[in-house]
């Protein structure tokens, strides 16, 4: 399991919230208190719901699930990026399509549209065209791999989804939540946890912040996918003793009886989290201390 620093969220900046007047009063249980007009985040409270969500993408991931990414603020969309690229995990990082996920099948049906044309680009195939085609063709290339690729591969519905500011992507909140979809989203003082299975209170507006929580949430991706690699090769290799216990392989199908005049015979798996987080009573202190970073 990731060790989770409370120092580490502290020096991101990630205890910064919005300014008072925007926030929230829903989110009152995890903030620690404001300063200066800003609303304070208690780390102590991140942490754990930190732990609980990295337990819960792992074990999603260790039983075959997907995890769909999704930030598309300027301050997320590469921290995105190369969290799909570390994970193989599809990912949204410009505007969300709306239907992405209530209407799959017109989305599968626009992928399918890219990939055809990608594939005629590959083979020459546009180059018979003329111009005027292959302008069009190109025009709506480059429209639909905006949109659509980084989830090119995803053939089914995921299993869950990870969002910075769910505030910005309520359209991909409301859309899981009507697909029964879990939500993992990093929320800021301005959200609604109740509309997320597992909010971690969090700066989602901080490169920083953002980066750091997106760090986590690969490494618990990826843990995931070695537990699962790993169940794979216990089952394969409990699959093989049986075998060499009853005697080797299964016995082969009798061989089919020969054709009339052939003249032939063929033969045919994160620790819970804890209640009590270590360094949370000093956490007042260190944000009064704290200077590093600034307000979302």
């Amino acid at each position: 399991m990731t060790n989770i620093s409370m120092k580490s969220l502290l020096e991101a900046g990630v205890h910064f919230g919005h300014q008072t007047r925007s926030w929230n009063p829903k989110m009152a249980k995890y903030i620690f208190g404001s300063r200066n007009n800003i609303h304070i985040i208690d780390l102590s409270k991140t942490v754990k719901e930190l732990k609980k969500a990295l337990k819960f993408l792992r074990d999603t991931v260790q039983e075959g699930g997907t995890v769909l990414l999704v930030g598309t603020t300027k301050q997320s969309q590469e921290a995105i990026t190369d969290t799909a690229q570390k994970t193989g995990c599809p990912y949204i990082k410009e505007r969300w399509l709306g239907g992405t996920l209530t209407n799959f099948n017109t989305i599968q049906k626009s992928i399918a549209r890219l990939k055809e044309i990608e594939r005629m680009k590959t083979e020459k195939i546009l180059d018979v065209l003329n111009k005027k085609e292959r302008a069009r063709l190109e025009k709506v290339r480059v429209r639909l791999e905006k949109s659509l690729s980084g989830v090119k591969d995803m053939a089914e519905l995921p299993s869950t989804m990870f969002i910075i500011d769910p505030m910005i992507e309520m359209t991909a909140v409301l859309e899981a939540r009507k697909m029964e979809i879990p939500i993992v989203a990093i929320s800021d003082t301005n959200c609604d946890p109740d509309l997320i299975d597992y909010p971690i209170p969090g700066n989602d507006d901080a490169i920083r912040s953002v980066k750091l929580f997106c760090g986590y949430v690969a490494d618990a991706i990826l843990e995931g996918k070695a537990l699962a690699e790993k169940n794979r090769q216990e089952k394969l290799a409990q699959v093989k003793k049986e075998e060499e216990a009853s005697g080797g392989s299964l016995p082969e199908a009798p061989a089919a009886p020969a054709e009339a005049g052939s003249g032939t015979d063929p033969a045919g798996t994160f620790a819970p989290a804890g209640e009590g987080v270590p360094g949370a009573a000093r956490f007042g202190e260190a944000v009064v201390r704290s200077g590093s970073a600034g307000p979302s």
